[in-house]
């Protein structure tokens, strides 16, 4: 059995899933892939918050350089959040030789060609699939699976707050307010939703989309970009009247070799495969020239969901290390 050992940076939410996902499901990962992952490092200040895992607190540090000089740590999950220090650090994981893996999308939406540059100027792997549509393996399937296609058409229902608010507001005629505040007692909503319903979320993520299918940078501020606060009752009645519903839907094509793209409501027909995507669920639609149509779904956020992403990568980086490919 061979040993690849990892450190988490970040032990909130998405860290304590992916440890409890790998705690969980450990002797099956060894099973199937012949490789014992084992967490040697957490970057974590608050090492005596409750938590529903418990790992022994030799584990933890405050201290980067206990993980980036640590030469057993092959890969570094980076799980901080926000821009900064979360790209330094992940750039300068890189340079000690470490592979990366990440859910940040804010600091890959901002630095993507920074991040890949370094992997690769750093001869390491670079994997994110947890950016996107959290447990929905979509960025593998846009580069591997479905690589031979030209993607003609990208649309994303890709934030699970916004979701279960307007469809709690179509199927119940809640008004906003209400809905909002039961999404944050269940964990859906921030605290302060804005990055949510503001759609600066769905921004970040349709960015790296728009990166890996058409293979051109767009900004997320260069992103047109709306909300749902501005939504009315009376909007999701008309829609319903004409065989419609309205989502937060993430566009984007290519028209005459330049991209065009938004982040807004939408009213989509009954008919199309969206519109029945309901309550904290994703998913992603993409029309390639070769496949055609085709969709992904289910829980594009939580801790578990994400967390098993994040494992994805991971298993598959300890697969390349140990020549397992």
């Amino acid at each position: 059995m061979k040993t690849v050992k990892i450190a988490i940076m970040g032990f909130g939410n998405i860290g304590v899933g992916t440890y409890q996902g790998l705690e969980t499901n450990h002797d099956a990962i060894a099973e199937k892939t012949g490789i014992d992952l084992r967490v040697k490092r957490i970057l974590e200040i608050d090492v005596d918050r409750p938590r529903p895992v418990n790992p022994d607190k030799s584990v933890y540090t405050q201290n980067v350089a206990d993980i980036f000089g640590d030469p057993e740590i092959a890969v570094v999950v980076e799980l901080l959040g926000g821009l900064e220090p979360a790209t330094t650090f992940m750039i300068d994981a890189m340079k000690a030789g470490k592979h990366v893996v990440t859910a940040n999308k804010a600091a890959i939406a901002a630095n993507y060609e920074k991040l890949m540059d370094a992997a690769k100027e750093n001869h390491v792997l670079f994997r994110f699939e947890a950016s996107v549509g959290g447990g929905i393996p979509v960025l593998t399937a846009i580069q591997n699976a479905l690589l031979a296609n030209r993607f003609e058409e990208v649309l994303g229902i890709l934030n699970g707050t916004t979701n279960f608010i307007l469809t709690q507001m179509t199927e119940g005629g809640r008004p906003y307010a209400e809905v909002l505040k039961e999404a944050q007692e269940k964990g859906f909503a921030e605290a302060d939703p804005t990055a949510d319903v503001e759609g600066y979320d769905v921004a970040n993520k349709l960015s790296i989309l728009i990166s890996l299918c058409f293979g051109k940078r767009v900004k997320v501020e260069d992103i047109p970009t709306v909300g749902i606060t501005g939504v009315t009752a009376a909007e999701i009645e008309d829609a319903k009247k004409n065989g419609e519903v309205i989502k937060l839907i993430a566009s984007a094509h290519l028209k005459d070799g330049a991209v065009e793209c938004s982040v807004g409501p939408q009213r989509v027909p009954l008919s199309h495969p969206l519109a029945g995507v309901s309550n904290e669920f994703n998913a992603l639609y993409l029309k390639g020239n070769i496949v055609g149509e085709t969709m992904f779904y289910g829980k594009g956020a939580g801790p578990l969901p994400t967390g098993s992403a994040i494992l994805g990568d991971v298993i598959d980086i300890a697969r390349h290390i140990e020549g397992l490919r």
